[in-house]
């Protein structure tokens, strides 16, 4: 038997301003990668942004709240698969914070979002204008793989934003389950047990 649900404060307002503007800067990033103008200035500092927004989160989750823990939300392959089971059924989760998919889902993209600054901070596209400020302390081969693997990155982050707004759109109309306004509010419905 299910317990019952109740609303609870859940997401701090640390975890909420990082998650709005970690979105905010990727998009400007990503964009300005691919339609920006050819001196990349704005591209280098949305990355900066986005390089400093990620040891926050790593920062924050060994020392925040508990919900922003990692502690708190990454599961073994055992709870992943027993989420799986009940996935397709037409009802909230009501999980009391990222669930087994979506604590992978997080993994995945700060860890992607890691490679992509750290494949631009070396990166040497041979235009003399837009070398990454770390570039010279690597060699000449590596610098110029570094632009392959951030172009490979930048899609990588295009497919993972996708399937994140693609699952909130299947947790909203499916599954009856806003997952916007929790990251908006902090608060979230959850289910005792």
């Amino acid at each position: 038997m299910k317990g019952p649900v109740r609303e609870v404060r859940l997401w701090d307002p640390l975890l909420r301003a990082f998650h709005w503007l970690l979105a905010f800067f990727v998009i400007a990033a990503w964009g300005l990668g691919q339609f920006g103008p050819a001196r990349m200035t704005l591209h280098f500092w949305c990355g900066y942004v986005v390089a400093g927004l990620l040891v926050f989160r790593l920062v924050w989750g060994f020392v925040g709240p508990a919900p922003a823990r990692f502690s708190h939300f990454v599961r073994g392959p055992e709870a992943v698969a027993g989420y799986m089971r009940g996935l397709m059924l037409r009802e909230p989760s009501y999980w009391p914070g990222h669930n087994p998919m979506g604590a992978l889902s997080v993994i995945a993209m700060l860890a992607v979002l890691a490679a992509q600054v750290s494949s631009g901070l070396i990166s040497d596209p041979d235009d003399y204008i837009n070398v990454g400020p770390l570039a010279s302390y690597v060699s000449g081969a590596t610098r110029s793989k570094a632009v392959g693997w951030h172009n490979l990155g930048a899609n990588l982050i295009l497919v993972l934003v996708l399937l994140h707004v693609a699952v909130i759109l299947f947790y909203r109309y499916w599954k009856r389950e806003d997952l916007v306004r929790p990251m908006i509010t902090g608060r979230k419905q959850v289910r005792e047990d």
